[in-house]
C-alpha cells in the first residue's frame, strides 16, 4: 500500500492552504463543491482523518463520511429539485481514483440527463458559490 501523500489538494484544502467552496462541515468531515463538477450541484464530502482511501481509512471516519454523505445526498436533491443522486467513490488509479485522499462524489441527477464528462475544466467561481450557498440553505431544512 502506498502511503498517504501530505502534499495531495484535500490535505492542503483541510489545513486552509487552498481555498474551497464549503457546503458542511462536522468535527471528522468536510464537504466542499468539485471545482470540476460532472453536474451541477457535484459536492465532495472528506474526513478530516489521513486516509488514501477506503483501504487504509479507520472505521470511524467510514462511518462519519458515510452520515455525511447521507445528509448531503438529502441536501443536494433537495436543493436542485433532483429526481435522484449519484453517489461515487473511488480507490487506487486503477480503480479511477485521482486524488489519493478518501472522497466520496455526491452529485444530482434527472431523468435522461447524462453527467458531464471529466474535462479538467473548472467551474466559474461564481457558480460554486451560488450553488454552494444553495446546498447550504437546503441543509438547513434537513
Amino acid at each position: 500500500m502506498t502511503a498517504y501523500d501530505q502534499s495531495n489538494v484535500f490535505a492542503k484544502i483541510l489545513r486552509g492552504e487552498l481555498p474551497s467552496h464549503t457546503v458542511y462541515e462536522d468535527t471528522e468531515t468536510l464537504a466542499i463543491m468539485d471545482i470540476m463538477p460532472r453536474a451541477d450541484g457535484h459536492v465532495l464530502v472528506i474526513p478530516k482523518t489521513a486516509c488514501r482511501n477506503v483501504f487504509d481509512a479507520p472505521t470511524d471516519a467510514l462511518h462519519a463520511v458515510a452520515l455525511t454523505t447521507q445528509k448531503l445526498a438529502r441536501a443536494v436533491k433537495a436543493a436542485f429539485s433532483a429526481e435522484g443522486v449519484t453517489i461515487q467513490q473511488f480507490n487506487e488509479a486503477a480503480g479511477g481514483q485521482v486524488v489519493f485522499h478518501l472522497h466520496v462524489h455526491v452529485m444530482p441527477r434527472f431523468e435522461g440527463v447524462a453527467l458531464r464528462p471529466h474535462t479538467g475544466a473548472m467551474e466559474k467561481n461564481e457558480v460554486l458559490a451560488s450553488n454552494a450557498e444553495k446546498i447550504r440553505e437546503a441543509l438547513k431544512k434537513i
